[in-house]
């Protein structure tokens, strides 16, 4: 089943929240493109933005499934589909925040790096196992990752193919606060932010 995603407009923000029949939300190049479209209509009205999942699986990442079903053109297709996501993300007019509970792993960590702040659950679990079946991400992790813990940890995560739990992944500055109710924290962080503009 493909996943998608539900959206919500709140009060001064609007959140996306990843579905899928497994719950595991994994990128499919289906939702890739669906994502990137719906935040390209929503520039011109741009709202924060929360990006969330479900509560035991923010994304596990790419279908590897799909990927090892592709050639070298569709690959690289699939590839640049997942750049110009995490792009439009990252340049998004308005703050993104993701919202992480449960396993984050590999494009789906991807997706959390691209974001301009991650709020983590407790029982949040971060890591890229590319390293481990012979694949390296293309989605710009690699360049994300280091600036914001460091090229040795990261290489550690990638290389390794470590996993990192919450605690960990706030106190090496892979994410910016760990909450019960991820969600909810984005929230009034982004109610904080705009209370100074007002």
């Amino acid at each position: 089943m493909e996943t998608q995603f539900q959206s919500k407009d709140a009060d001064g923000h609007r959140e996306l929240r990843l579905t899928s029949a497994d719950g595991t939300n994994r990128l499919t190049l289906d939702f890739v493109l669906n994502l990137t479209g719906r935040l390209l209509a929503l520039r011109d009205d741009a709202k924060p933005l929360i990006l969330t999942g479900g509560e035991q699986f923010f994304s596990a990442g790419a279908d590897l499934s799909e990927i090892q079903a592709l050639t070298a053109s569709p690959a690289f297709d699939f590839a640049r589909a997942g750049q110009r996501l995490m792009t439009t993300i990252a340049h998004f007019p308005a703050p993104v925040y993701a919202a992480i509970r449960g396993y984050c792993m590999g494009g789906g960590l991807d997706l959390a790096l691209a974001c301009h702040q991650r709020i983590a659950a407790p029982n949040a679990v971060f890591g890229h196992r590319g390293a481990a079946l012979g694949l390296v991400t293309g989605w710009g992790g690699t360049q994300r990752l280091p600036r914001l813990v460091g090229k040795s940890t990261a290489l550690a995560i990638f290389a390794a193919a470590e996993k990192i739990d919450a605690e960990q992944a706030l106190r090496i500055g892979l994410i910016d606060g760990v909450a019960e109710d991820p969600v909810t924290e984005a929230a009034r962080r982004i109610q904080l932010a705009s209370a100074h503009y007002v």
